[in-house]
């Protein structure tokens, strides 16, 4: 089989859902699984973070939460989307709670309900200043009337979602808190307020103590990485992937020859080059060997070289040539004491982390641990 895996260890992710739970107490966690888990597998992880206290759980699809459903989860999952037509219909039948905006919702999800054959859990989602998805703030108290006088509709939930929570000397989760808690006055005050809100996510969470209201939907640090590099170490996270790989192959190359497509990197000196198979189809950004990434072989960080191809990377393991063919290759994770980690990538490449997890492809076999 290929030797290139991504090592998913579960013991990770309990301690971190277990670190959260007690940070973020008395609010719940819910754990967000969408993305197949952020690339480490919705099922797995899912457990997992049940069984260290999370009480919910959020994906973005109807067929992600059918996933779990069908493995026999029956914790509360919440859809973070409005599906619409049939999508509507089998979200309700698999018992899943959804986010309602839209003004026709009151109408579309009581008869997507009654098709069904059992009343929806709705949580209306209020638009506070991200503008992607939401109600206005000044239609809530409207929408909440409608959606109540629906009795096929049970409205569960109000919540909102922050956009800058991540950002240094953020200023504006503050402003979509305050937004936020207006409508919950009003909402109050027409005795249409839901049992459950919720606002923050991972970084607001951790951040913004007043976002956490009852329940806070905790993403990138299930997984054991910080929302943001500026917010590292806040908490006790353990990265939950180590992604690794063997030389497949070594070959000496002279001063002043090139490597991989286009030969853009030319050699200053005699060297050994490691090929590893692993490549963009995988998850590896094309451009990061052209942006410093770098790999861990026999403890060492060793630089990649040349383009990153479909199938394979190079690296340069200097004149010295100390690895050999079958040695583990570390591109995400802990060798000796040496570490990568998907921020490096993700600041290389200039994204984030969340997106260098979710982009580890599925030919890369999930070996899981704990």
């Amino acid at each position: 089989m290929r030797p290139t895996r991504a090592h998913v260890d579960l013991d990770a992710v309990r301690h971190n859902v277990g670190v959260l739970v007690g940070a973020l107490a008395p609010a719940g966690v819910c754990a967000v699984v969408k993305a197949d888990g952020y690339g480490h597998g919705s099922l797995a992880v899912s457990r997992a973070a049940l069984e260290a206290g999370a009480s919910w759980l959020a994906v973005a699809l109807v067929e992600e939460g059918a996933v779990l459903r069908k493995a026999g989860i029956d914790a509360p999952i919440m859809l973070l989307g409005q599906p619409q037509g049939r999508d509507l219909e089998a979200a309700l039948r698999w018992d899943l709670r959804v986010a309602v905006y839209s003004d026709d919702a009151p109408e579309v999800v009581a008869a997507a309900a009654r098709a069904a054959g059992a009343p929806a859990r709705v949580h209306l989602k209020v638009n506070t200043g991200m503008n992607r998805l939401g109600v206005d703030p000044d239609a809530a108290v409207g929408l909440a009337e409608r959606l109540a006088a629906e009795p096929m509709l049970d409205v569960e939930g109000v919540w909102t979602h922050c956009a800058t929570a991540d950002e240094p000397d953020d200023p504006f989760t503050a402003v979509q808190l305050d937004r936020f808690d207006e409508v919950l006055g009003r909402l109050d005050a027409a005795g249409l307020r839901p049992p459950l809100t919720h606002a923050a996510n991972s970084a607001a969470g951790v951040v913004h103590p007043r976002a956490r209201h009852d329940l806070v939907r905790c993403g990138i640090s299930v997984y054991g990485l910080p929302p943001a590099p500026g917010l590292a170490g806040t908490l006790d996270l353990r990265p939950a992937m180590r992604l690794t790989s063997v030389v497949a192959h070594t070959m000496r190359v002279r001063a002043g020859e090139g490597v991989s497509y286009g030969l853009r990197h030319r050699f200053a000196h005699d060297t050994l080059v490691a090929t590893i198979p692993i490549g963009y189809a995988d998850g590896v950004p094309r451009r990061l060997s052209s942006a410093g990434g770098e790999v861990l072989i026999g403890g060492r960080r060793r630089p990649m070289v040349g383009v990153v191809t479909m199938d394979m990377l190079m690296v340069d393991c200097g004149p010295e040539g100390d690895v050999d063919v079958g040695d583990e290759v570390v591109l995400l994770g802990t060798q000796g004491e040496a570490y990568v980690g998907a921020w490096d990538w993700a600041e290389a490449t200039d994204t984030i982390a969340y997106e260098i997890v979710c982009g580890i492809g599925p030919r890369v076999a999930r070996h899981y641990h704990g």
